[in-house]
Formats: C-alpha cells, sequence, structure tokens
C-alpha cells in the first residue's frame, strides 16, 4: 500500500473527514513536516472509494461549502490494520538497516 493511502486511511479512523481536512490533519499531526498534494489525496480517495476502503456522501462544511465527507468502511478498517503493520514492519527493517549502513 502506498504511504499516502496509509496516512488518509489512519486520518479517517478518527472519523470522517473531507479532502482538506484530511490534508490539514496530516500536516498538524506530522508538525509540518508531512504535506499532501491535491493532485495526488482525490486520486487516492477515489482508489480507496473504488475499492471499498471508503464510503463517501456529498455534505456541507462549517464554512458552507460543499464538499464529500469520506469515512472508513469495515473494509477499510481491516486494510487500514494490515497496512499499519506491514508499516511497522517496513520502519522496524530500515531502522535496523540504517544504524548498520
Amino acid at each position: 500500500m502506498a504511504p499516502l493511502e496509509l496516512l488518509i486511511l489512519k486520518t479517517l479512523k478518527a472519523g470522517p473527514n473531507h479532502g482538506f481536512g484530511i490534508t490539514l490533519h496530516v500536516q498538524e499531526a506530522s508538525g509540518g513536516l508531512l504535506g499532501v498534494e491535491e493532485g495526488s489525496l482525490y486520486p487516492a480517495l477515489h482508489r480507496l472509494e473504488k475499492d471499498g476502503a471508503l464510503s463517501a456522501e456529498w455534505s456541507t462544511t462549517q464554512a458552507g461549502r460543499r464538499a464529500r465527507l469520506y469515512r472508513l468502511t469495515a473494509a477499510g478498517h481491516k486494510r487500514l490494520a494490515k497496512a499499519e503493520d506491514q508499516w511497522n514492519t517496513v520502519s522496524k527493517g530500515m531502522a535496523k538497516l540504517m544504524r548498520f549502513a
């Protein structure tokens, strides 16, 4: 799974959100170290929705704008758990490699 998809799923685990809200959460949660470009975010959201990991519906934001509100499905929760396990394994391997390389 692409890291962006993991970030999206992890963000939506906290609750439904729209695209801009996901972008803000990633930036804030990473202390500004990570950013999400619109050109990458929306295709990833559409892929995840098509794959059944997300559901989406139109809603109105607090600012009065129409936006798609994304939420995890049961399949999305399972996909997130698997992706977190994979990421943790890769992270541990990279940390070990960085000590010896």
